[in-house]
């Protein structure tokens, strides 16, 4: 079946309970062409062995690496790593939390997919959603999400 643009969003947590029947849900979302993403990663009970063995298409990766990655080398090393992994894994990556343009820039650097947070945009109404993102293309080469 083709790839739909519905995506559902998991939380490690979910994962985590019973892997068997975590792959046996994913993987009937993705027999229907949904997609699925882990949200928040880094901050529950992560393991590596669900990345490779769950069927999944995008990893959401937890505000609280990219808030401190420009000050702090070890979280920025976290955050380069990760995005490293994850593409050698063949999924897509979002960075969750960006609040500032050197934190955006670094996350392009490191070829981060996808990102979202206040510097791109707060929340707004739906009415208003149409005209920001015509009017802003964003030139970071860094898609937002």
């Amino acid at each position: 079946m083709a790839e739909s643009a519905l995506m559902v969003e998991i939380t490690e947590d979910f994962m985590m309970l019973d892997r068997v029947r975590a792959r046996d849900i994913l993987s009937r979302l993705q027999a229907r062409g949904i997609r699925v993403a882990i949200d928040d990663f880094g901050t529950g009970y992560s393991s590596l062995a669900y990345l490779r063995e769950l069927p999944i298409n995008e990893l959401k990766l937890d505000r609280s690496f990219i808030v401190s990655m420009t000050e702090d080398p070890r979280a920025a090393a976290l955050v380069a790593s990760t995005i490293n992994l994850t593409h050698s894994l063949g999924l897509t990556v979002v960075a969750e939390g960006v609040e500032d343009g050197g934190a955006l820039d670094q996350l392009a650097r490191y070829g981060c997919d996808q990102a979202q947070g206040f510097h791109i945009l707060r929340p707004v109404p739906a009415a208003e959603l149409d005209d920001w993102f015509t009017a802003s293309r964003l030139d970071s080469g860094l898609p937002s999400a």
